[in-house]
């Protein structure tokens, strides 16, 4: 598994969000993906590179890539925003920005065809809460992040198209003989062989993040960017399988009105839950697109039969997509200790989930969201990895 990081990560550091009304310290912080970097150190799943950031061809394809993605007005309005910002009053620079005003829906007489040149206006426009800070180095750390999806869409396209080139996954910390037997897309049996697959270790995170809009920590939508990338290079099918605690509302709005990219998630029931106003299992697609979303909506307290349970059925549906290409935006926020969320996994269970993920035998790309248990997610994480590696949950 090639691993890809975001090497202007930390250049997003929120100061305070707004969290059930107060301000409070921020919960999605730089030692997030420190933590993931060190447990990989610790247990090495493959390939730890940067993306060729600064590289003409590459800088191209990654503009290219979020304009398929995101709409051109939001990624103007990202790009200057922090210059906006500090333009309104000088003093900004020392504060982060966050929207205080939003235009309602239509119904209620709010009009957006004609943007308004105020700032702090237009960061609502753009913006569907006041928890997402915007910082000096947002821009370039989402965009740093989303340079990571790429990579890692990329780095599977080309192993998809010469799969004898395909490198063989060590699983670590385990012994060779102690691993089941499984069976790659080719056919081949082995214990060491796996379809091509990649991390996006992307920060900030992006599942919530829509066409024109960001919100809940997200700016850019990796895990739509890795999507629309592997279907740009070929896969005529796409299937998302969201794990994070909260719905990929961004990821569903960028696909609902599509066939292509069938998207799933399995999340806290948005009655109770962020985002709320959207990810109820009534919520199919539309157009096009009937029929290929798909929400696992569980209550708060949901334990880990349960929960695997959803999984089931969520990998149940991307089969019967007869997808090509698998886009995993990781959140761990499910374990039990997480601040901010509601469901009870355990260290152990996310190496079940990797190796339930590895039974579909696709080519598979993992992004990284939630999992706000600062101390554990490095640990969590690597072990989807290893379980994804092995296809073992041992």
């Amino acid at each position: 598994m090639h691993v890809f990081h975001n090497p202007l990560h930390a250049q997003h550091a929120g100061r305070q969000e707004m969290f059930r009304g107060q301000m409070v310290p921020c919960h999605e912080v730089p030692a997030r993906l420190d933590h993931v970097l060190t447990e990989l150190a610790r247990r090495p799943v493959g390939p730890l590179a940067v993306p060729a950031l600064g590289d003409a061809g590459f800088e191209a394809a990654l503009d290219a890539a979020l304009a398929r993605v995101h709409s051109p007005a939001y990624l103007q309005f990202l790009s200057q925003a922090w210059a906006d910002w500090v333009a309104l009053d000088p003093t900004n620079a020392q504060r982060d920005a966050l929207p205080s005003v939003w235009p309602l829906p239509n119904r209620h007489g709010f009009a957006t065809a004609h943007p308004p040149r105020n700032f702090a206006a237009r960061l609502g426009m753009f913006a569907f809460d006041s928890g997402t800070p915007l910082t000096a180095g947002s821009w370039a750390a989402a965009r740093g992040g989303a340079a990571c999806a790429l990579a890692a869409a990329q780095t599977v396209l080309a192993a998809m198209a010469n799969p004898a080139s395909t490198t063989p996954i060590e699983p670590p910390a385990q012994p060779a003989e102690s691993m089941g037997t499984t069976t790659a897309p080719n056919g081949s049996v082995g214990a060491h062989s796996s379809p091509p697959s990649a991390l996006a270790l992307t920060r900030p995170p992006g599942h919530h993040a829509g066409p024109d809009f960001m919100g809940g920590y997200c700016f850019i939508n990796n895990a739509a960017v890795a999507a629309q990338v592997l279907r740009d290079g070929g896969c005529e099918r796409v299937a998302v399988l969201d794990v994070d605690y909260h719905h990929g509302n961004g990821t569903q709005t960028c696909f609902y009105e599509r066939a292509d990219v069938l998207t799933v998630s399995i999340h806290g029931d948005p009655a109770t839950e962020y985002p709320f106003f959207l990810g109820h299992a009534d919520e199919t697609g539309a157009g096009e697109g009937a029929g290929f979303n798909l929400n696992l909506p569980l209550p708060r307290g949901t334990d880990s039969p349960t929960w695997f349970a959803a999984l089931s059925t969520a990998l149940t549906r991307v089969r019967a997509h007869h997808a090509q290409a698998l886009v995993v935006p990781l959140g761990l926020d499910t374990f039990a200790g997480d601040p901010i969320s509601g469901f009870k996994l355990n260290s152990v269970d996310y190496l079940e989930l990797g190796a339930a993920l590895r039974s579909l035998g696709l080519p598979t790309i993992f992004t990284f969201e939630g999992g706000y248990a600062v101390a554990e997610v490095g640990v969590n994480a690597v072990n989807v990895l290893q379980g994804f590696a092995s296809g073992s949950s041992n």
